[in-house]
């Protein structure tokens, strides 16, 4: 089809025009709140968390986490992340910093081919190994029991893809390109499409959500929002992102109650959302 032609060299181009936007706009990400306790931060899943960040790039993967890890009280959920066609974490920096701002360790792909999934399973494997070498910061600190996977575009549909491992509790797929078999995912889904997205369009994330009737699954598709909306500044994709993996990978009843039950918070919010939909697994 026309629009699988197209997908990879459009997306290539924009992503790449866009990055060092992404690289200039991360600095309001690695601060603590100042004045304001970590409960009231969790609440507010839009703005920066209770932690200070740090970076380390490595030739594989790229690790953002929270930057007094080796001295924590808690052991941190992992997020696995993918990138779009042709782009790298730098592209994605302020919205993986703002998950390392709420607790997460986030690993994410160097590759800019990410569909495979090979490199963000070695993100897992990386920090298994950081987890269990006393010389580490991260000695003991990763929550390994809880890790999500996501991604932009091609990043998403690996997303998708990683969903498959048995070490994957949620994945988050963000406009997610076609290559990926949502029935191999056994876990609960959120996918992210833009109102505006003329490179992948939202009724192909919607082909994934009707595909995925066997897990409790969610499609969300922000409005006015298009196919960078993500690079740089995540904008509206911050707060559903956040709440969504603090749910999931942390247990916040507060987050959880954004998705499921009869209070849905996303259902209602016709504001940030043109289409909110639920499957029967996901509307309990």
């Amino acid at each position: 089809m026309l629009w699988r032609k197209l997908l990879v060299p459009l997306t290539s181009l924009l992503l790449l025009l866009t990055a060092s936007a992404g690289a200039g706009a991360a600095g309001a990400s690695t601060g603590s709140l100042a004045g304001a306790s970590a409960e009231a931060a969790a609440a507010d899943y839009g703005a920066p968390g209770p932690y200070a960040t740090a970076v380390e790039v490595g030739v594989v993967t790229t690790l953002y986490y929270p930057r007094d890890i080796a001295t924590s009280d808690r052991r941190h959920p992992v997020i696995v992340w993918g990138n779009g066609t042709f782009a790298f974490p730098v592209v994605y920096r302020d919205l993986l910093l703002h998950w390392a701002s709420q607790g997460f360790i986030v690993a994410a792909a160097n590759t800019p081919q990410s569909n495979l999934g090979i490199s963000m399973r070695a993100g897992i494997d990386l920090l298994t190994r950081r987890n269990a070498d006393p010389g580490s910061p991260f000695h003991d600190r990763v929550d390994l029991e809880h890790i999500g996977a996501s991604g932009h575009s091609q990043g998403g549909a690996a997303a998708i893809v990683v969903g498959a491992d048995p070490r994957i509790d949620t994945i988050l797929p963000i406009q997610p390109g076609p290559l990926a078999d949502i029935d191999d995912v056994h876990v609960p889904a959120l996918l992210l499409a833009g109102q505006k997205d003329s490179i992948v369009f939202p009724f192909l994330v919607k082909s994934f959500y009707d595909d995925a009737d066997h897990i409790p699954a969610i499609y969300g598709e922000l409005r006015g929002a298009d196919h960078l909306t993500v690079v740089g500044d995540p904008g509206p994709f911050a707060a559903p992102t956040t709440a969504w993996f603090k749910a999931h990978l942390m247990g916040d009843q507060t987050a959880r109650a954004q998705f499921f039950g009869a209070g849905c918070g996303i259902c209602t919010d016709s504001g940030t959302w043109s289409d909110v939909r639920r499957n029967s697994l996901a509307s309990r």
